[in-house]
């Protein structure tokens, strides 16, 4: 319940501009200036939701949930209005020992900025729900409670992407009151064993990628194709790894964004929807109902030296197992541009990630996002 009450207050506050009558006088008009800039458009909100009963399982990571505001396109992180007072704030705070941000690039018009803040939890479980001790040759339980910051840096076919994501591992997480909700209101058995979860431990994570988009190439009409390859790295007591992969994309009217990803191992990366669908494709046709609909196929390639899921904690003792250093997913969906919506479902399918599991798992992601 204290996770929905959290997840409700986020939600509740974000969503405040929608909700205030434009008509009337605003008497919280200032702490909204503060939370979401002076700008009328606040962005693009997403949601994106994975669980692994979409391919009738319960087990190895079996849910993961995640809330974002990605900000409109800035000119700068230090002084673009739209953004909020603290994210300005906190942008010139971390620049001046770090250097992190060049705010003056030789075409500024080439150059598109976003700002992205993130909430989400995710949740793993051995495969017996019904063993209160613990099974040596299956992973530990264990729960991610985080919030993230993440830049965006857009030049034309290709974006830099730098995510730190801070949280709590551990019974703090609150993965075992979050399942035992769902679990009640679904009528499903609960996990018995959440007393062996991982001890509370506070979790880091610094994640770059870069992602390049090849230029949309048509096929007849209005059918047309691209390629989005990335690679990256994550540092940190949570994931540790390098990966690579690619998505391709074929269908109507492709949006002028970075792609669909999954919700990877200790963190995200995806890429922010466009605050603006394109009103022609490269085919020459204009989109005039602003709709667009595409099939995709994406992998990711990891060379995982550290996962907190299944090394255990870092600082104490915990169940552990030998976890294998190389792990790919292959992600097969399909996404609809409805207006300023982005709908997207994906079945994800993960090679085994440790010595003594005994086959691969599947799960389903769903992702929404709406632009303002």
């Amino acid at each position: 319940m204290k996770t929905t009450a959290v997840i409700l207050t986020v939600g509740l506050t974000l969503s405040a501009p929608l909700m205030a009558a434009p008509s009337q006088p605003d008497p919280f008009a200032s702490e909204k200036k503060a939370l979401l800039g002076s700008e009328s458009n606040p962005g693009t909100f997403n949601f994106y939701l994975e669980n692994d009963l979409f391919a009738d399982t319960d087990q190895q990571y079996t849910n993961g949930i995640r809330f974002s505001w990605t900000s409109p396109d800035l000119t700068s992180y230090l002084d673009d209005k739209r953004l909020p007072v603290w994210a300005r704030r906190y942008n010139r705070y971390i620049t001046a020992p770090l250097g992190l941000f060049d705010d003056t690039p030789p075409k500024q018009d080439e150059i598109v900025r976003n700002l992205v803040v993130t909430l989400g939890q995710q949740m793993f479980t051995p495969k017996d729900n019904k063993r209160t001790t613990v099974d040596p040759d299956d992973r530990p339980y264990a729960g991610w409670l985080y919030l993230g910051m993440g830049y965006h840096l857009k030049h034309k076919q290709r974006m830099d992407s730098a995510i730190m994501n801070i949280g709590l591992i551990g019974p703090a997480s609150l993965a075992k009151e979050a399942q035992d909700l769902v679990h009640d209101v679904r009528g499903i058995e609960k996990f018995d064993g959440w007393d062996n979860q991982l001890n509370n431990e506070l979790g880091l994570q610094l994640v770059y990628e870069r992602k390049y988009r090849t230029p949309v190439q048509r096929i007849k009409g209005a059918l047309e194709y691209d390629i989005i390859w990335h690679g990256g790295a994550s540092l940190g007591n949570v994931a540790t790894y390098l990966n690579a992969g690619a998505e391709f994309r074929l269908g109507w009217f492709l949006p002028d964004d970075f792609g669909t990803s999954s919700l990877r191992p200790g963190g995200d990366n995806s890429a922010p929807g466009s605050n603006d669908l394109r009103t022609q494709s490269t085919s020459g046709y204009s989109r005039d109902q602003n709709f667009g609909l595409h099939g995709f196929i994406a992998i990711d390639g990891r060379w995982v030296l550290r996962d907190i899921f299944l090394d255990g904690n870092t600082f104490s003792h915990s169940h552990s197992v030998d976890k294998e250093n190389w792990v790919g997913d292959v992600s097969i969906g399909a996404s609809m541009l409805v207006e300023d919506w982005k709908i997207s479902y994906a079945r994800v399918f993960r090679s085994k990630e440790f010595d003594t599991q005994k086959e691969t798992h599947s799960f389903g992601s769903i992702s929404a996002s709406y632009s303002f």
